[in-house]
């Protein structure tokens, strides 16, 4: 079991084949993936590590790739990442998907943040959006 604690900016990172050792990820994934801030590292299973940051921004650089290729060695292995799920079970493959969506009126970066109320009334909108195209 995983408890919960300094979990709000935490990646899965997932490799389908082959992976280098634990050590090497530690050291390799901040590098290649370019992460600025403090990094954790920890194993979840074979195929599963979980990347905990630091800086929001080095969430948003994990999630915003669908993929990215760790090299050891002249070798290159492909890492998924995935956001973090507190029922996360690494035996199921995961039905949770991050989207993002631009909106080409804002003002360029630095980026904006908007208060919890208004992320979550643009949330229900596109919801609502999204269910009534998956209709028709």
């Amino acid at each position: 079991m995983i408890i919960n604690e300094d979990l709000q900016f935490a990646v899965i990172g997932k490799f389908s084949y082959e992976w280098p050792d634990i050590q090497d990820l530690r050291r390799l994934i901040p590098k290649q993936c370019e992460l600025k801030g403090d990094v954790n590292i920890g194993l979840l299973s074979n195929k599963y590590v979980l990347i905990r940051t630091t800086p929001l921004e080095d969430y948003v650089t994990l999630l915003s790739k669908p993929q990215f290729y760790i090299t050891k060695n002249h070798w290159s292995y492909p890492m998924r990442t995935l956001k973090w799920d507190p029922m996360f079970n690494p035996e199921e493959e995961t039905s949770i998907a991050v989207a993002w969506i631009s909106f080409p009126s804002l003002p360029p970066p630095p980026p904006i943040f908007f208060g919890k109320e208004a992320i979550f009334s643009l949330a229900s909108a596109l919801e609502s959006l999204c269910r009534w195209i998956w209709r028709h």
